[in-house]
């Protein structure tokens, strides 16, 4: 896999980078401290007896997570059986460390998620609780939410249950360790079956007509000197891992929708005039999607070391959007599908880390042993769209923000120097470019060049408070 990396030296540049992200976070309101109240009402919460649950601390579960979480939502135990597959998913019981409308919940509900930034974490819930007593962290006992799915060798969905129940992880994998454990024959009983089980998955998701794109990852990386941008594609143990919390997440929006009660991520598949457009632009970069193809059957055939596939899902990831949450209480939602899906789905794997999985996990659990769904989650359901719009804005401002801010420093000693770029889009006043190293996009102004077409520009101008770069062709 290659790597597209750029490194900032000791110099004024980093100095300046760190007083300007964290004016970006004051800007943005971040504060990542939690008032006294909920610190104090977290402690006591995470100091609370476990209960008596279904012991299944004799289950050797795992997680895999990046490298350096602590933050541990789900973990995971594979079984190969004579017809197919065992997957056990157990999801950290995050509502069990959360009294509705207490101070904890009052300040989950205002943050909506987790805050990742180059300088630092802005948590959901208090440390004690996302980082410690609610976190699937290895060796130690604790509440999840079990699903359990039996599925055809096929990756066909047969049977679903669901059990709160006490677990213990046995070792926190990285995605590097464990894409090698798999690729050696070394991995443990409970992660060998992965991959068969990812690639049924992924076979199922083609089958719906669902899409992966799959594009490369600009990632921040923090090093001893500084901050490196890297562009890589994920691993396929990423995909294969995001497989079982897609299949968690689609076998509960088919709970709550039996149920009448829920909430949904959706996403409304992309107007007739877009797919067009798109389709005669794959035409126009030479790599023409054909008639009868299916969109993601045509998505997962790009060489993605090709430029011009680069500007190809640049543009199909504008097909993606409209995303949001639909909740609904005994009428049926006006949008149900996840399009990019192609099947209705739900957040419920990362509760320690959204807000809006606690309900999603409670209201399935409910259903699911035939109990009556809390009245704390029918009155607060339908807030909860808003409150996570509200969050994902500001997570996307936050991100970009500081990745423009990151760029602008990896390129302040370079004003009058030329980079070889691949162009990904354009409209009527600017086009947007990628440059091959460091891994940075830009917009210049002027139209030049085609997608897909290697291009050289020149920096005239970066400035780091506001993470602005000016280029211009060459």
């Amino acid at each position: 896999m290659a790597r597209r990396t750029a490194r900032l030296s000791p110099s004024a540049a980093q100095s300046e980078l760190a007083v300007a992200l964290a004016n970006l976070r004051q800007e943005l309101g971040i504060t990542a401290s939690f008032p006294d109240a909920v610190e104090a009402e977290a402690r006591t919460a995470a100091a609370a007896p476990l209960g008596e649950l279904t012991d299944l601390t004799d289950v050797e579960f795992l997680t895999i997570d990046p490298e350096g979480s602590t933050d541990l939502d789900q973990a995971m135990h594979l079984t190969a059986t004579d017809d197919g597959f065992t997957v056990r998913y157990a999801i950290a019981d995050v509502p069990f460390f959360v009294t509705p409308g207490g101070a904890v919940d009052t300040e989950a509900r205002r943050r909506g998620q987790t805050l990742y930034a180059v300088d630092g974490r802005v948590p959901l819930h208090p440390p004690v609780i996302s980082e410690d007593a609610g976190s699937l962290l290895p060796d130690r006992t604790r509440r999840a939410f079990v699903w359990q799915f039996a599925l055809d060798i096929d990756g066909t969905l047969r049977e679903t249950t669901l059990t709160r129940a006490l677990v213990r992880s046995r070792r926190q994998w990285t995605y590097d360790e464990a894409q090698r454990a798999l690729d050696d024959a070394t991995a443990p009983a409970g992660l060998a079956p992965l991959p068969d089980i990812g690639r049924a998955l992924l076979e199922q998701e083609a089958a719906r007509g669902g899409a992966s794109l799959n594009v490369p990852d600009q990632e921040v990386v923090l090093t001893g000197t500084g901050y490196d941008l890297e562009r890589r594609m994920p691993l396929p143990v990423e995909d294969w891992n995001a497989q079982l919390s897609l299949l968690t997440g689609m076998a509960a929006a088919r709970i709550m929708l039996d149920a009448g009660i829920g909430i949904l991520r959706t996403m409304p598949p992309a107007p007739p005039e877009a797919v067009a457009a798109f389709r005669r632009q794959t035409e126009l970069l030479g790599l023409p999607w054909a008639s009868g193809v299916d969109y993601g059957e045509y998505l997962r055939t790009l060489d993605r070391a090709d430029p011009r596939a680069l500007a190809v899902l640049q543009d199909a990831a504008s097909l993606f959007r409209g995303a949001g949450y639909e909740a609904f209480d005994g009428a049926e939602p006006k949008q149900m599908m996840q399009a990019a899906l192609a099947a209705p789905y739900a957040h419920v794997t990362a509760p320690l880390r959204r807000l809006v999985d606690r309900w999603g996990l409670v209201i399935c659990e409910a259903v699911s042993r035939g109990a009556d769904v809390p009245e704390w989650v029918r009155a607060s359901l339908g807030d909860l769209p808003r409150a996570m719009g509200a969050s994902a804005g500001l997570a996307g401002r936050l991100e970009s923000g500081t990745i423009d801010r990151i760029e602008a420093a990896l390129l302040a000693g370079r004003i009058g120097h030329e980079f070889d770029a691949v162009v990904l889009a354009q409209n009527t006043s600017h086009t947007r470019v990628q440059l091959t190293e460091p891994a940075v996009e830009a917009s210049v102004d002027g139209v030049f060049g085609t997608p897909g077409e290697p291009v050289r520009v020149r920096l005239v101008a970066s400035t780091i408070p506001t993470g602005t770069l000016s280029f211009e062709p060459v």
